[in-house]
């Protein structure tokens, strides 16, 4: 077009290098300001692409890391009221024994004491709640842990009835142990039919503690398998951060080391640039 500027060969090839050159430093400056090579899909399509399905999955499993760290607190609560109901079981046993070996003073004095244990149990496993829910005084309660959600791999625990039928026992005149507390408030001696009364519930009172441990052991191992996929949760959730940490991240040491290169390279090229243009000038030397 009329009035263009016509720039030479050598001009516009030493332009075209510092314009490159140029576009470059923007861009290695924008990796060390954002510490990422692959931004956005731009950058490198299959690897940010990568990168997001390694991310994305990470997130999914963090969430799912929160929900077994809260099931193992769930249970764990259950193992510790269980525990606790099991010492005070033990205690009610010494009473009971206690009591068939006192007189009818002792025994009036015991049955106090024993209905306040038998009292503490049941509020107790009634206070054992986590979030709402109480896997010890309901057998309509259940925890449900999923690990993944790509599969069908979870963890369910439900109240135990045996728990609730220990629990719940000592208000019910069918409970041997809670007719014996009856039959010491209005004080029984210890022979003839209290002292068979008196074995009975010691009897019961041995089931009961033997069901506890067994419930204790099974939340506790069911504690240790939450506890064991959450560590392996933890470091897969890493693993693939640092998978997509790989595929996204600049080297910065890389990227400092480009950036004085290509400055030193932009100073390279603006010489040249001036070099190419003496040739321009000399033609000036023709009129003066």
């Amino acid at each position: 077009m009329a009035g263009d500027i016509k720039l030479s060969g050598a001009i516009r090839s030493n332009l075209l290098a510092l314009q490159n050159t140029a576009t470059l430093v923007a861009s290695t400056q924008g990796r060390l300001s954002t510490g990422l090579k692959v931004a956005s899909a731009v950058d490198d399509a299959v690897s940010f692409f990568q990168a997001k399905s390694l991310s994305d999955r990470a997130s999914d499993l963090s969430g799912r890391k929160n929900d077994i760290d809260q099931g193992i607190s769930s249970l764990t609560t259950a193992l510790q009221a269980v525990e606790s109901v099991e010492e005070l079981f033990t205690q009610m046993k010494g009473l009971l024994l206690s009591a068939k070996a006192g007189t009818a003073t002792d025994q009036a004095s015991l049955s106090d004491q024993f209905n306040e244990l038998a009292f503490q149990v049941n509020h107790l496993v009634e206070d054992a709640s986590y979030q709402g829910l109480n896997l010890v005084n309901s057998t309509t309660s259940t925890l449900k842990v999923a690990f993944s959600e790509k599969s069908s791999s979870y963890l369910s625990v439900t109240g135990s009835s045996n728990q609730v039928s220990l629990f719940t026992g000592f208000g019910g005149p069918a409970s041997n142990v809670a007719s014996l507390a009856t039959g010491l408030a209005v004080g029984w001696s210890a022979a003839g039919t209290g002292v068979s009364m008196f074995d009975v519930a010691v009897a019961n009172l041995d089931t009961a503690i033997t069901t506890l441990r067994s419930n204790a052991k099974t939340l506790g191992s069911n504690v240790s398998l939450l506890k064991t996929r959450l560590d392996f949760t933890s470091t897969y959730v890493n693993t693939l951060t640092q998978g997509s940490d790989k595929l996204t991240l600049a080297d910065l040491n890389e990227e400092g080391a480009n950036l004085v290169a290509l400055q030193t390279r932009q100073q390279l090229a603006t010489q040249a640039l001036a070099f190419a243009g003496q040739s321009e000038q000399s033609v000036l030397q023709l009129f003066s």
